[in-house]
């Protein structure tokens, strides 16, 4: 029985992961942003992932109930995007300091546990666009390749410790994530509600890919067969990727001058 806390555990994917840790007997305490839990199913702690303090009292949390921590799974996140000349800088800071920063202030705290352990497992919640990175979606792009970046960086610096680092790539499936989205583009933000909330895929079917690929140790979870199959275009058949992206930037482009939306 595991150790385990969840970022983002009030909705979505993170709340799926807490279900499904929970049903296969695990110590499980949910976080969030809110002040009180959404349920009672889990000990609950308020997160705000851009807070050091609250990264701090968690820690806290987990040494003088549990001893340690297990796995700690850094998923908490917003949607954004939006075309370059578009899409604001006080966008482009809110999402570098909740997806990708918060994911390296988690990743901050919790490495002096597990070393003291020699042991843990390191769970970063990406996206699909950290892999591959279609056009008008800068921002999201960047702070999800981040996270790759950050959690193949700590895969090799952590090994010695006996810590495994594993990141998460899904593609678009159903949740509340586009709640989130405040960004100027609208017309991007409209597209990207629309994926989230068209996908055939919901955040348990995400979730179900996730804890397997947890239990296996994979570097690399891709939880659903879009995201895979985009990946391995990207790899294996980059002329057939590259022309798939500029046809979405094409259409793109097209929709806004009929719309007369010229940003």
């Amino acid at each position: 029985m595991s150790r385990v806390l969840v970022t983002g555990g009030a909705s979505g994917l993170g709340a799926a992961l807490v279900a499904r840790f929970v049903a296969e007997g695990h110590q499980v305490v949910s976080t969030d942003v809110a002040a009180d839990a959404p349920d009672d199913r889990t000990p609950y702690l308020k997160l705000d992932v851009r807070s050091a303090e609250d990264w701090a009292k968690a820690v806290a949390w987990c040494e003088e109930n549990w001893d340690g921590l297990d796995i700690l799974v850094n998923n908490a996140g917003i949607a954004t995007g939006g075309r370059i000349d578009v899409e604001s800088l006080d966008e482009w800071d809110r999402v570098v300091d909740i997806n990708l920063m918060g994911v390296v202030r988690g990743c901050r705290a919790f490495t002096p546990v597990f070393k003291r352990q020699r042991s843990g497992h390191i769970v970063n919640t990406a996206s699909a666009a950290g892999l591959v990175h279609p056009p008008m979606m800068s921002s999201y792009n960047t702070v999800k390749a981040g996270v790759v970046a950050l959690s193949e960086t700590l895969s090799h610096e952590l090994h010695p410790y006996g810590v495994t680092v594993s990141v998460v790539c899904p593609s678009f499936f159903r949740t509340n994530l586009g709640d989130s989205i405040q960004g100027d583009d609208t017309a991007m933000g409209a597209t990207a509600r629309q994926l989230i909330e068209k996908s055939p895929r919901s955040a348990d079917d995400i979730a179900a890919g996730v804890i397997t690929g947890i239990k296996k140790k994979q570097f690399l979870i891709i939880p659903d067969r879009p995201a895979l199959m985009a990946w391995r275009t990207k790899r294996f058949a980059r002329p057939l990727y590259e022309r798939q992206m500029r046809k979405i930037a094409t259409r793109a482009r097209e929709r806004a001058e009929a719309s007369g939306d010229q940003g």
